[in-house]
C-alpha cells in the first residue's frame, strides 16, 4: 500500500518547503512498532496536499446561483453514524474497522458534534496544562516528557455506509474531514486509507482505489489524544471526535487542483491588480489537452476581466496556467465597504462540451506595513488600502453550548451581526483556523481575520523545554502552518497570519515565519505575527498580551519600530472591561498603537437542564471532580453561551465608536 508522507526539507537561510513526495510504506499502521498517533514524526499519511477549499459545478449558471453544498458532486456525510467507544485503546476489538462487523454493541452518535457532549467520556476544561498527563507540582511541567501519551486513551470508532453514484465512476473522488480531534485513521471497505492530525484544518483523501459504485463502508477511528495534542493545549474545552463537516465530492479526471488569487491595488489605491495562477491536474494515464478560462464578475454581474488559455498536462501530472489583468477604479474591499467580485474558473478538456466551473469570492484590498510620517516622527504602520486603521477586535473560540466545538452557519451569522452592531471590525481566531464558512461570512460582513495556526504548547511553557526549540517537532509545526496558509490563502477577509499562541519561541517558529513570508512575497504581502515573538524578528507587529493603560501610554509616547496591537487584553471575565476607555485613549492618541483584541468573545459554558427544568451552563469541574479543572475560567466572554450580550458589551460599543466629540472651547 502506498502512503504519502509530507516531507519538509528546510534549507538553511531559506526555510521553505521544497519537497512533497510519495514514499513506499513497508507495513500497515497495525504492524508498525510505533503507531502513528504515538509518533511525533508522523503528522499525516496518504492525505492530499492542502489546497483552497472550493466546490465544482457543471456550468456557469449553477456555479453562480448554488451554495457549496448544492453541487451535485457534493455528498454530505453529516448525520447519524454508528459509534463504538472505549475508555482505553487496548480495549478495541481487532476487527472493529473491518468492512462487515456485528453492530449489536454499537451506539449512535450525531456528526458533527463532540462525543463527550453525547454521553461518551467526560469533557475536561483546563487553561494551560495538558489534561492527559499529570504535572509535577514543583516544576509545573508534565511528569513524563513528550511525546508520552497515557494507556487510558479513549478511542471513538465511527461507522456508516457511503453510496458512490454510478455517474462518478469516471471522476476523481475525495473524502473531506473538516475537523476531527485529535488523531484520525480512515478505513474504507476494511482497507486502511490514511491518517491525519491537526484537528482544525481539512483532511482530504483521494479514495478512488478504495471504493466501488454503490454501497461502501466508511470507518473513522479517532484517538482522543495523539502526539498532535501537545500542540493543541489551548484554553478551551478539551473534547474529542468529529467537530466539523464530513463529505464526499468529485471532480473530472482533468480538473482544477488549486489556484492562487492576487487581488490587490496599485500605488494609487484606486486600480485593481489581478493575478490568477491555476494548477490543473490530470488524474488519467495519457496526456490531457484542455482549456482553462476565467471570468471576474462585479456585484452587478458584469464582466470586469476574463481570459482563456490552452494547456497540456501529462498523465498523472500537473501544469500551471497564469492570467493577469488591470481593473481601473475597482470597487475595493474594507471592513466598512466589503465589496466582493465573483471569480469563475473553468477547466474543459479538449473535445468535451463541458468540464467544471469553480466559483470563488474575490476582494480587492492592499495590506501592508510601511513608514508613515506622523507629526514630528515617522512610524511604521499597518495600512489597509493606504490608510492606517484601528483594529477593534475580539478573540473567538469555536464553541456551541449544545454541541461543543461544532458551530453551524446560523450561529456564526448571529456572532457576526452582533460584532458589526457593536463596532467590532476584526476577529482573532484563537487559537486555530476556523471552518471554511466562517471566512466566507467574514468576507461578506466585513471583518478582518487574524488567522492563527493550530499551535499552542502552553503546557511546556517558554524556556528550554518549549517545543518551539526542539527540531524533532519542526515537521509538526510546519505542517499546521502550511495547512492554514494553503486552505485560507485566497479569502479576502484574511488580513494577518499568526504562527500560533503561547508556545514559546525558537527555531521551529523561525522556520514557519520564513515559510509564510516566502509565500506572501509577490502575493498579498500580509503581515505575519506571533505573540511570543515579542520584539524578535519573527513577528511583523508587536502583539503582547494584557498590557495596562499606562504601558500603552508609555509605548505610544516613546514610539516603536513596528505597529503595536495587543493580541489579548481586557480579560472580560465577570464584571470586567471597565477601564477599556483608558486603554483606548492611548490607542486613539498614538498612531503606532493600532488596536487590540479583547479576551474573549463568548463564554464557553455547555447547556444543561436542572431538576426543575431550568437551563443553565456548565463549566470546568461540573462534569466531575476526578479530573484536572480550571473551573469557570473559560467564561471570559462579552456574550453568554447563547450570545446574549453582557453589560460589558455597551462599554465595548461606546469605546469602539468611529466618531468622538471633544469639548475644546466651552465657557
Amino acid at each position: 500500500m502506498k502512503f504519502k508522507f509530507l516531507s519538509l526539507v528546510l534549507t538553511v537561510g531559506l526555510s521553505t518547503i521544497v519537497n512533497l513526495h510519495a514514499q513506499e510504506s513497508r507495513m500497515l499502521s497495525s504492524q508498525r512498532k510505533t503507531p502513528y498517533w504515538q509518533d511525533v514524526n508522523v503528522v499525516q499519511v496518504n492525505k492530499e496536499y492542502p489546497r483552497t477549499q472550493f466546490m465544482t459545478f457543471d456550468n456557469k449558471l449553477e456555479a453562480m446561483n448554488s451554495r457549496f453544498e448544492e453541487s451535485k458532486y457534493y455528498i454530505s456525510l453529516n448525520g447519524t453514524w454508528k459509534f463504538y467507544f472505549v475508555e482505553g485503546y487496548k480495549q478495541l476489538p481487532e476487527n472493529v474497522t473491518d468492512s462487515v462487523v456485528s453492530l449489536s454493541d454499537w451506539k449512535e452518535i450525531k456528526v458533527p458534534g463532540n462525543w463527550e457532549l453525547q454521553g461518551f467520556g467526560t469533557p475536561i476544561y483546563v487553561n494551560h496544562p495538558y489534561e492527559f498527563v499529570e504535572r509535577d507540582p514543583k516544576t509545573r511541567f508534565p511528569k513524563f516528557a513528550p511525546p508520552y501519551l497515557p494507556e487510558k486513551n479513549p478511542v471513538g470508532v465511527y461507522r456508516r455506509e457511503i453510496d458512490i453514484p454510478q455517474d462518478w465512476k469516471d471522476r476523481e473522488i475525495f473524502l473531506s474531514i473538516d475537523g476531527a480531534k485529535s488523531g484520525v485513521y480512515v478505513y474504507i471497505n476494511g482497507k486502511e486509507v490514511g491518517y491525519s492530525e491537526d484537528s482544525k484544518t481539512s483532511a482530504e483523501f483521494r479514495i478512488n482505489k478504495y471504493v466501488k459504485p454503490g454501497k461502501n463502508s466508511l470507518v473513522l477511528k479517532i484517538f482522543r489524544w495523539s502526539t498532535g495534542s501537545y500542540l493543541e493545549c489551548q484554553d478551551f474545552w478539551r473534547i474529542s471526535g468529529i467537530e466539523r463537516d464530513v463529505f464526499l465530492w468529485s471532480q473530472p479526471k482533468t480538473s482544477l487542483r488549486d489556484f492562487r488569487v492576487k487581488s490587490t491595488l496599485d500605488g494609487s489605491y484606486k486600480n485593481g491588480i489581478f493575478e490568477l495562477e491555476t494548477t490543473v491536474s490530470n488524474y488519467s494515464a495519457g496526456v490531457s489537452y484542455a482549456e482553462v478560462s476565467y471570468e471576474l464578475l462585479d456585484a452587478a454581474g458584469k464582466t470586469a476581466a476574463s481570459g482563456s488559455q490552452a494547456v497540456s498536462v501529462q498523465g498523472q501530472g500537473e501544469n500551471a496556467v497564469k492570467f493577469e489583468a488591470q481593473l481601473p477604479n475597482v470597487a475595493t474591499w474594507t471592513s466598512e465597504h466589503p465589496n466582493l467580485y465573483k471569480l469563475l474558473i473553468s477547466v474543459r478538456k479538449e473535445g468535451e462540451k463541458s468540464g467544471e466551473v469553480v466559483p470563488y469570492s474575490v476582494g480587492f484590498r492592499r495590506f501592508e506595513i510601511k513608514a508613515v510620517k506622523t507629526g514630528e516622527r515617522t512610524d511604521r504602520l499597518f495600512l489597509v488600502n493606504g490608510q492606517p486603521i484601528k483594529l477593534k477586535g475580539v478573540n473567538i473560540h469555536e464553541t456551541n453550548p449544545k454541541t461543543g466545538h461544532y458551530v453551524p452557519e446560523e450561529l456564526m451569522r448571529k456572532d457576526f451581526e452582533l460584532m458589526k452592531q457593536n463596532n467590532i471590525n476584526t476577529v482573532r481566531l484563537s487559537h486555530y483556523p476556523q471552518a471554511r464558512r466562517f471566512y466566507e461570512l467574514c468576507s461578506e460582513f466585513g471583518l478582518y481575520v487574524y488567522d492563527e495556526a493550530n499551535i499552542e504548547s502552553h503546557g511546556m511553557y517558554y524556556g528550554q523545554e518549549s517545543l518551539a526549540k526542539h527540531p524533532e517537532w519542526e515537521q509538526a509545526h510546519m505542517d499546521r502552518t502550511v495547512n492554514m496558509f494553503e486552505r485560507n490563502k485566497n479569502h479576502p477577509s484574511v488580513a494577518i497570519w499568526s504562527l500560533g499562541n503561547e508556545a514559546g519561541n525558537g527555531i521551529n517558529f523561525f522556520h514557519t515565519y520564513r515559510y509564510l513570508k516566502d509565500q506572501e512575497r509577490n502575493f498579498m504581502n500580509r503581515p505575519v505575527n506571533y505573540e511570543r515573538g515579542l520584539w524578535e524578528y519573527n513577528t511583523d507587529m508587536y502583539v503582547p498580551q494584557y498590557p495596562s493603560a499606562a504601558w500603552l501610554e508609555e509605548v505610544g509616547k516613546k514610539g516603536s519600530d513596528r505597529p503595536v496591537v495587543p493580541s489579548e487584553y481586557s480579560h472580560a471575565m465577570g464584571n470586567s472591561s471597565g477601564n477599556l476607555d483608558l486603554q483606548w485613549q492611548a490607542i486613539y492618541k498614538y498612531p503606532n498603537l493600532q488596536g487590540a483584541y479583547i479576551w474573549d468573545w463568548v463564554d464557553q459554558g455547555m447547556e444543561a437542564v436542572d431538576e426543575n427544568g431550568r437551563v443553565y451552563y456548565k463549566y470546568g469541574g461540573d462534569y466531575g471532580t476526578d479530573m484536572p479543572s480550571d473551573g469557570n475560567f473559560l467564561c471570559n466572554g462579552i456574550v453568554n453561551p447563547d450570545r446574549t450580550p453582557h453589560p460589558a458589551m455597551a462599554e465595548v460599543k461606546y469605546t469602539h465608536q468611529n466618531f468622538a466629540v471633544e469639548a475644546v472651547d466651552l465657557p
